[in-house]
């Protein structure tokens, strides 16, 4: 008997130094900081929520709403916002590497200074979306509505027909306007 307790003993004790130091994700903690890696949220009301800083690695937030949530410095690798309604949204400094946003809606959103390598926007709704600082490298757009968003250099604005891409607002010359001053006495 006293060999079976001791046997117990020793595999619960190498069970916790098996995973010690491995932290698990809890998908009911939803708040800045939180571990969310893997976690699916999907069609979850998530509106106004402040993630900041979390890792939202591999998870899974198709069709939630998170309209005006704050997702700021978020590590959002391979994550999955398919369908979702994230008007507003501010992923600020985020790192979105391979982040799908199929057919999302983010008018407004910001994704200042963020990265967005190979992110995925097929017939994302981005109007008026501010891009100023991001990083973009095989990032699609494809069918992208774009119009009033502003692009990477700060001061582009996407015009009418930004779909899929920044056709920028062509303000009109000032100096085709101006007419040649008359010469004085002439």
């Amino acid at each position: 008997m006293a060999s079976v307790s001791l046997r117990r003993t020793v595999l619960v004790g190498t069970l916790l130094v098996m995973t010690a130091g491995v932290a698990e994700a809890s998908c009911d903690l939803i708040m800045p900081g939180a571990d969310l890696r893997r976690c699916q949220l999907d069609g979850v009301d998530l509106r106004g929520v402040d993630m900041t800083g979390a890792d939202l690695r591999a998870a899974s937030f198709n069709r939630a709403s998170m309209q005006d949530a704050i997702l700021d410095e978020t590590r959002c690798e391979r994550a999955r916002f398919i369908s979702a309604d994230m008007t507003g949204v501010s992923f600020a400094r985020a790192n979105l590497v391979e982040a799908d946003f199929t057919s999302t809606r983010l008018q407004g959103a910001s994704f200042v200074d963020a990265t967005m390598v190979r992110a995925r926007f097929f017939r994302a709704d981005l109007r008026g979306a501010d891009f100023t600082g991001a990083r973009l490298s095989n990032t699609d757009f494809h069918q992208a509505q774009l119009e009033g968003a502003t692009w990477v250099d700060g001061t582009t604005e996407c015009g009418p027909g930004s779909i899929g891409r920044c056709v920028p607002v062509t303000p009109p010359r000032s100096d085709a306007l101006a007419e040649e001053p008359s010469p004085i006495g002439g």
